[in-house]
């Protein structure tokens, strides 16, 4: 209800925000963050779940493993034709 007191409009507070105060909004917003990390897990770890020896090689656990498995015991950043410069 909006008073006129000594030439100073005072609004209550529903009528100055327009709308009722119900917490709805709460819920949307909490349903939908929910809902949002609930898909992105599953696409994750899905793709995490389909991954095959190609991709796996492609991480940094993948390259040691396999570098382990060949036999290559170097674990610096010289090449095997080093010393052909």
């Amino acid at each position: 209800m909006m008073e006129n007191r000594n030439g100073e409009i005072h609004v209550d507070e529903t009528e100055a925000s327009g709308g009722t105060k119900t917490g709805a909004m709460r819920w949307v917003l909490g349903i939908g963050t929910l809902l949002a990390i609930i898909l992105l897990s599953i696409i994750w770890i899905s793709g995490a779940l389909s991954q095959g020896d190609v991709e796996e090689e492609m991480t940094a656990t993948g390259i040691i493993q396999s570098q382990a498995e060949e036999g290559d015991d170097t674990d610096g950043i010289v090449s095997e034709d080093a010393d052909e410069f």
